[in-house]
């Protein structure tokens, strides 16, 4: 809320207050929307590794662990679309529509990564809509579905170049967890490729 003028007390100030806190809580919502977008992001490529790879278990069913993988997707696709509109909201930020659409030299690759990163990431959730999938061939959805591990990786870089807090510690931490998660499944994805290939041989 406005501070109360007092008698005397020079109105600008008053201004430059709310506007200093008014800008102080976009700048945390533009980072708190970002930051659960790429934990998001991170959960269903795990999720999606370990599905394809049949790590889930017998406990649950497959159509379980698939829905929760496209349940996590989306949500990240939507968190993404906030993180975005709270930036071109944010008016330190000094965005642009366009910006958020388009790379550009303006804004530099710092927010350019993260605008490739939007993109391949709509290219990976869109087609898992059932009736785009059922059109596409078995081949063409995984390796579509493959663009996804460029996405986190250009989430990662687009949140270490922007960010202004990228260099403390609770985010450097929370970035190495994040790449943690990331690789392990992965790395089991690709040994357990590897090893049906030998067996095949």
């Amino acid at each position: 809320a406005l501070t109360q003028l007092q008698p005397g007390r020079d109105t600008s100030f008053t201004l430059v207050d709310h506007t200093d806190c008014v800008n102080s809580w976009m700048w945390y919502l533009t980072r708190s929307t970002g930051i659960v977008a790429a934990v998001l992001a991170v959960a269903a490529l795990v999720w999606g590794l370990f599905f394809s790879a049949r790590n889930t278990g017998t406990r649950l069913k497959p159509n379980w662990w698939l829905a929760l993988h496209n349940y996590l997707g989306g949500l990240t696709l939507v968190f993404i679309g906030i993180h975005m509109l709270v930036s071109f909201l944010d008016t330190e930020a000094g965005l642009a529509f366009v910006d958020l659409l388009v790379p550009n030299s303006k804004v530099g690759w710092g927010i350019g990564w993260g605008v490739i990163a939007f993109w391949l990431f709509v290219i990976v959730v869109l087609p898992s809509i059932a009736r785009i999938r059922r059109r596409l061939p078995r081949k063409a959805w995984h390796a579509v579905h493959l663009v996804a591990i460029p996405a986190v990786v250009l989430s990662g870089v687009h949140a270490y170049q922007s960010g202004s807090d990228s260099m403390s510690v609770y985010f450097t931490r929370g970035l190495a967890l994040l790449i943690g998660l990331a690789v392990y499944p992965i790395t089991i994805r690709l040994l357990g490729i590897a090893q049906r290939r030998r067996a095949a041989l």
